[in-house]
């Protein structure tokens, strides 16, 4: 392509003005992401045979673009491109295009993700894939700038190159499309990892993040540095098999990091999606419902195994926040709130919001100087100030974006010690001033323009949600934790739920459900209801578990081991039927799956749930040994198979002081490889159907009594709180 070509097409890339209010074919779509583009001049179609059938009409290939409602670099793209009429000419003219919010077809992004990934094109989010019209990708990438310049691609050069080809060699993309498209086919069939699980695959993961771990700011790598929740609960299981401080002191100075640093917000709880410096400082602004739900578990764990009062304030802030920003009326969890939004200096001018030209990242969550002196104060404004780093000209060391220019992001710069000495206050006293600033902090914040909200409800992530309230409720005892999780529950069951049929669903939003559930919607949510079984001792959420499970083993489950995305007869469209191999920000369904097919096996007695559970570990037991990093949700799973299995039965009622005493001393620390039963008068039936070696464990003498049993290879039964203490201590491990 000569130089005078390449300029003109250059020159072509310009801001296309205010979008134009004809809708494309995403009207009628209930997704967030979706309807954020229903007017760019792209024809953007959503998923589904009409997209397919006309690109095949047409000799057309297919532009397939995949987001989600809350990330950043798409709402980038959208804004340089998809709203460019130069650019929608181009698309409309050459390709057919496809939107896909990846968080409601989660299926159709790992294919592609994996395609772009394997072919060596980047992977992450927006992700652009060119494909034929049977949906073989040939060409991808992620974010493409609209002009090109420093060594990458402008993407109406790129299109109109990919549409000269198609054109001038479709024979040959084709062809490459059939090698990758065969290549993805073979990968998928996860053959040759088998191996039978060893105990001492937990001691090499164990080595493995003791070498990668950052001494000072805890995380296992550089930046930028992401939660991964998945790493701190394998690390808090070893723990508590082993009692090897180690394990402890990484994940707690991890957690205590990750509180400190302006991933954490300060003012109104909860934890961005990561942070792009190595210090935890400068978050991704981004808040999902799956950080927080397990974010909320390792920090219950946390303070369990420590006591210390930080872990339970993180807690209890982080779903104060769930429960204030993020619930629908009737119970359910939203997704996601965006990491951009309007600044308030340009509402306060009157400025329109349209889409997102006018946001920037952090807007909602900056702070000045004057700003936080004109809330509390300019006495209490230097306490905060110097406890939360708040500085004249900002303090955003590394702006990736220029956005935080003047402003401040709010991390504990300084220890309530160190601030308790430099004002001559009482820590006591710096603690309560404090507490107030943020109160009105908040109030004040909650006038600014908001971040977007993707209030679809996810199966899976509420399943995610329902276990951290769960959890905390066990732990923490307050009240309205247990409440919510039955709320959220009883939304699912009532919303996404099939009963005649047994079957769950993906998404719901706006009174419509949609997509039919994956395997992580299954599994996750089973491991919900079991936490939330274990909360309340309401046995219907037991039941429901349990129908839910078999449904997940009779569409999902290879019977080789692993649990495949989507169902049987689903996904007619997916070039690929795939078993997910790793555990990253989220764990894989069949880390979880296995997980929660182990605890039924013991409540139920149905030896195809744990016959499932050993099969996947051992599925993939050659990956465990070599690469264990890879699945470490995975890993506990060999915990708890190459262990016994124990049980506590507690023979009493909920509301007797003895039985709350020992659920109390239960819950005192994390203890891995175990489930939890309470026998009530109200629930005997339904555990007894299941186990009849229950029906002989009974109160004594009318006390509640403590059943603490090995494979049901059971000790004296106790009413003696302290005998039951040491009988927990003995076999914590």
């Amino acid at each position: 392509m000569s130089a005078a070509v390449l300029s003109a097409l250059l020159c072509t890339v310009v801001w296309a003005g205010p979008q134009s209010k004809t809708m494309n074919h995403l009207k009628g779509e209930k997704s967030p992401y979706l309807l954020q583009h229903v007017y760019n001049p792209v024809d953007w179609y959503p998923w589904g045979e009409e997209a397919f059938a006309k690109a095949k009409k047409e000799n057309k290939p297919i532009f397939l673009s995949i987001g989600y409602s809350t990330c950043h670099w798409c709402h980038v793209m959208e804004r340089e491109s998809f709203t460019n009429a130069e650019v929608a000419k181009v698309l409309n003219d050459n390709f057919i295009s496809i939107k896909v919010d990846r968080e409601e077809r989660p299926d159709v992004d790992k294919v592609y993700m994996t395609a772009a990934n394997g072919a060596g094109w980047g992977g992450g989010w927006p992700l652009s894939i060119w494909m034929t019209p049977d949906r073989k990708p040939f060409f991808g990438g992620t974010y493409f700038p609209p002009n090109s310049g420093y060594g990458r691609p402008g993407f109406i050069d790129l299109l109109s190159r990919i549409s000269s080809l198609w054109k001038e060699s479709g024979d040959r993309l084709r062809a490459d499309a059939d090698k990758l498209a065969a290549s993805l086919v073979e990968n998928s069939k996860i053959s040759g990892r088998e191996g039978d699980p060893k105990i001492e695959w937990l001691d090499a993961l164990y080595e493995d993040f003791k070498k990668a771990f950052n001494q000072d700011q805890g995380g296992f790598n550089d930046r930028p540095k992401f939660p991964m929740p998945v790493n701190q609960n394998f690390l808090m299981r070893y723990y508590a098999r082993t009692g090897n401080e180690d394990a402890l002191k990484m994940v707690t100075t991890t957690l205590e990091r990750m509180s400190k640093g302006g991933i954490y917000d300060h003012v109104g709880g909860g934890f961005a999606r990561y942070s792009v410096d190595s210090e935890w400082r400068i978050p991704h602004f981004e808040k999902m419902l799956y950080d927080n739900a397990q974010l909320v578990v390792n920090y219950v764990d946390a303070y369990q195994a420590t006591r210390e009062k930080r872990f339970a304030r993180v807690v209890e802030e982080t779903l104060d926040y769930v429960l204030r920003d993020m619930t629908h009326p009737e119970g359910g969890f939203y997704s996601a709130e965006d990491a951009d939004s309007l600044s308030y200096e340009l509402a306060a001018k009157g400025l329109a919001d349209e889409g997102h030209e006018h946001k920037t990242e952090g807007a909602f969550y900056l702070w000045t100087v004057e700003e936080v002196e004109s809330v509390v104060g300019k006495p209490v404004a230097r306490v905060f100030n110097y406890r939360y780093g708040v500085e004249e000209g900002g303090n955003a060391l590394e702006d990736p974006h220029g956005e935080f220019v003047g402003k401040s992001i709010l991390y504990e710069a300084y220890s309530l010690a160190e601030t308790a000495e430099k004002f001559g206050r009482t820590d006591r006293e710096v603690e309560r001033l404090l507490k107030v600033a943020r109160a009105k902090l908040l109030e004040e914040r909650s006038t600014r323009p908001r971040p977007g909200l993707d209030d679809k409800i996810l199966s899976s992530w509420n399943g995610l949600m329902i276990s951290g309230f769960a959890r905390a409720y066990q732990v923490l005892e307050e009240r309205r934790y247990l409440e919510a999780g039955r709320k959220a529950a009883a939304f699912l069951r009532d919303k996404l739920y099939d009963k005649k049929t047994n079957t769950l669903y993906h998404r719901w939003r706006d009174g419509e459900r949609k997509v039919v559930g994956l395997s992580d919607d299954y599994a996750f949510l089973i491991r919900g209801l079991l936490d939330l079984y274990e909360a309340s001792f309401d046995s219907e959420w037991l039941v429901w578990a349990e129908k839910l499970a078999e449904r997940l083993q009779s569409d999902f489950y290879d019977g080789e081991g692993g649990y495949y995305m989507t169902a049987k007869g689903e996904g007619k469209n997916l070039l690929i039927r795939v078993i997910e191999d790793s555990d990253n920000v989220e764990p894989a369904a069949s880390s979880v799956a296995a997980s929660v097919m182990l605890r039924l096996s013991q409540i139920t007695d149905r030896d195809e749930f744990k016959d499932a559970a050993l099969k996947t570990v051992s599925r993939f037991g050659k990956q465990l040994d070599k690469a264990p990093r890879s699945f470490p949700q995975l890993m506990t799973v060999v915990g708890e198979v190459t262990s016994k299995p124990r049980q506590i039965i507690i023979a009493g009622g909920l509301e007797e002081p003895g039985t709350i005493e020992m659920l109390r001393l239960v819950h005192q620390k994390p203890m891995p490889a175990r489930v939890l039963m309470v026998l009530t008068p109200e629930n005997r039936e339904v555990l007894e159907k299941r186990l009849p070696q229950l029906s002989g464990m009974r109160p004594i003498d009318g006390k509640p009594t403590a059943y603490i049993c090995v494979n049901f290879a059971c000790e004296l039964p106790t009413t003696d709180l302290t005998k039951v203490a040491e009988l927990l201590k003995i076999g914590s491990n």
